[in-house]
Protein backbone atom coordinates (compact mmCIF):
# COMPACT_ATOMS: atom_id res chain seq x y z
CA UNK A 1 0.00 0.00 0.00
CA UNK A 2 1.19 3.74 -0.75
CA UNK A 3 0.29 6.11 1.66
CA UNK A 4 -1.04 9.25 0.39
CA UNK A 5 1.70 12.34 -0.02
CA UNK A 6 1.79 15.31 2.50
CA UNK A 7 0.90 18.68 1.13
CA UNK A 8 4.16 20.85 1.24
CA UNK A 9 3.41 23.85 2.73
CA UNK A 10 6.43 25.75 1.70
CA UNK A 11 6.82 29.09 -0.21
CA UNK A 12 9.40 28.89 -2.97
CA UNK A 13 11.47 32.42 -2.84
CA UNK A 14 13.66 31.71 -5.62
CA UNK A 15 11.77 33.49 -7.97
CA UNK A 16 11.50 36.84 -5.75
CA UNK A 17 14.60 36.81 -4.99
CA UNK A 18 15.76 36.75 -8.79
CA UNK A 19 13.20 39.53 -9.12
CA UNK A 20 14.15 41.70 -6.39
CA UNK A 21 17.94 41.26 -7.60
CA UNK A 22 16.76 42.67 -11.03
CA UNK A 23 14.66 45.72 -9.94
CA UNK A 24 17.82 46.37 -7.93
CA UNK A 25 19.97 46.74 -11.00
CA UNK A 26 17.62 48.82 -12.66
CA UNK A 27 17.25 51.17 -9.90
CA UNK A 28 21.43 51.25 -9.63
CA UNK A 29 21.85 52.21 -13.39
CA UNK A 30 18.88 54.47 -13.57
CA UNK A 31 19.53 56.79 -10.23
CA UNK A 32 22.69 58.26 -11.71
CA UNK A 33 20.84 59.41 -14.84
CA UNK A 34 18.45 61.11 -12.98
CA UNK A 35 18.76 64.91 -13.18
CA UNK A 36 18.50 65.65 -9.53
CA UNK A 37 19.13 69.97 -9.60
CA UNK A 38 18.22 72.77 -11.61
CA UNK A 39 21.15 74.59 -13.39
CA UNK A 40 21.50 77.84 -11.93
CA UNK A 41 24.37 80.77 -12.74
CA UNK A 42 24.04 81.85 -9.20
CA UNK A 43 26.27 85.51 -8.58
CA UNK A 44 28.89 85.79 -6.34
CA UNK A 45 28.98 87.81 -3.21
CA UNK A 46 31.02 88.03 -0.31
CA UNK A 47 28.67 87.96 2.34
CA UNK A 48 29.07 85.76 5.24
CA UNK A 49 27.62 82.15 5.20
CA UNK A 50 24.82 81.59 7.42
CA UNK A 51 24.19 78.57 9.34
CA UNK A 52 20.48 76.69 9.25
CA UNK A 53 19.18 74.71 11.56
CA UNK A 54 16.24 72.54 9.40
CA UNK A 55 16.57 71.95 6.54
CA UNK A 56 15.64 75.15 3.96
CA UNK A 57 12.87 75.08 1.39
CA UNK A 58 14.36 76.35 -1.73
CA UNK A 59 13.63 78.54 -4.71
CA UNK A 60 15.18 78.51 -7.68
CA UNK A 61 14.28 81.46 -10.56
CA UNK A 62 15.45 79.79 -13.87
CA UNK A 63 16.98 82.30 -16.96
CA UNK A 64 14.02 81.82 -18.79
CA UNK A 65 11.63 82.61 -15.77
CA UNK A 66 10.29 78.92 -14.61
CA UNK A 67 10.34 78.37 -10.72
CA UNK A 68 11.13 75.24 -9.00
CA UNK A 69 10.65 74.37 -5.48
CA UNK A 70 12.81 71.83 -3.18
CA UNK A 71 11.31 71.51 -0.02
CA UNK A 72 14.18 68.35 1.11
CA UNK A 73 14.02 66.57 -1.74
CA UNK A 74 14.07 67.01 -5.44
CA UNK A 75 13.04 70.28 -7.65
CA UNK A 76 9.92 70.29 -9.17
CA UNK A 77 8.57 72.89 -11.72
CA UNK A 78 6.01 74.97 -10.64
CA UNK A 79 3.62 77.77 -11.02
CA UNK A 80 3.63 80.66 -8.95
CA UNK A 81 -0.53 79.94 -7.13
CA UNK A 82 0.86 76.79 -6.56
CA UNK A 83 4.14 77.85 -5.03
CA UNK A 84 2.53 80.00 -3.02
CA UNK A 85 -0.28 77.72 -1.54
CA UNK A 86 2.31 74.54 -1.05
CA UNK A 87 5.09 77.09 0.62
CA UNK A 88 1.66 78.18 3.01
CA UNK A 89 1.08 74.32 3.59
CA UNK A 90 4.44 73.53 4.90
CA UNK A 91 5.02 77.14 6.62
CA UNK A 92 1.94 76.21 8.81
CA UNK A 93 3.29 73.25 10.09
CA UNK A 94 6.77 74.41 10.57
CA UNK A 95 6.24 78.87 11.34
CA UNK A 96 10.12 78.77 11.27
CA UNK A 97 11.18 76.74 7.96
CA UNK A 98 13.64 78.74 6.00
CA UNK A 99 13.29 79.93 2.04
CA UNK A 100 16.63 80.20 0.45
CA UNK A 101 15.51 81.77 -3.33
CA UNK A 102 18.82 81.20 -6.00
CA UNK A 103 18.21 82.73 -9.13
CA UNK A 104 20.59 82.52 -12.74
CA UNK A 105 22.61 86.17 -13.25
CA UNK A 106 19.85 86.60 -16.16
CA UNK A 107 17.24 87.07 -14.76
CA UNK A 108 15.67 90.50 -14.19
CA UNK A 109 15.58 91.58 -10.56
CA UNK A 110 11.62 91.85 -10.78
CA UNK A 111 10.99 88.28 -10.93
CA UNK A 112 13.43 87.62 -8.06
CA UNK A 113 11.20 90.13 -6.19
CA UNK A 114 8.02 88.58 -7.42
CA UNK A 115 9.65 85.09 -5.54
CA UNK A 116 10.45 86.82 -2.70
CA UNK A 117 7.17 88.39 -2.28
CA UNK A 118 5.49 84.32 -2.76
CA UNK A 119 7.50 83.03 0.21
CA UNK A 120 6.35 86.31 2.56
CA UNK A 121 2.73 85.93 1.37
CA UNK A 122 2.87 82.33 1.80
CA UNK A 123 3.90 83.48 5.25
CA UNK A 124 7.89 82.62 6.09
CA UNK A 125 9.53 84.66 8.47
CA UNK A 126 12.98 83.95 7.66
CA UNK A 127 13.71 84.63 3.87
CA UNK A 128 16.97 84.70 2.34
CA UNK A 129 18.96 84.56 -0.92
CA UNK A 130 21.73 82.02 -2.21
CA UNK A 131 25.16 83.12 -4.01
CA UNK A 132 28.26 81.82 -5.05
CA UNK A 133 30.88 82.59 -2.84
CA UNK A 134 33.67 84.90 -4.72
CA UNK A 135 36.80 83.45 -5.69
CA UNK A 136 39.44 84.07 -3.62
CA UNK A 137 42.44 86.37 -5.49
CA UNK A 138 46.53 85.72 -4.72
Amino acid sequence: MRRPRKVKAEINVVPYIDVTLVLLIIFMITTPLMNLGVDVNLPESDANTMTIDTEPAVINVTENGDLYLSIGGEYELIDEQSLTKKLAAFVKVNPDLPIMIGADRAVDYGEVYQAMAVAQAAGAKKVGLISDPKPVKN
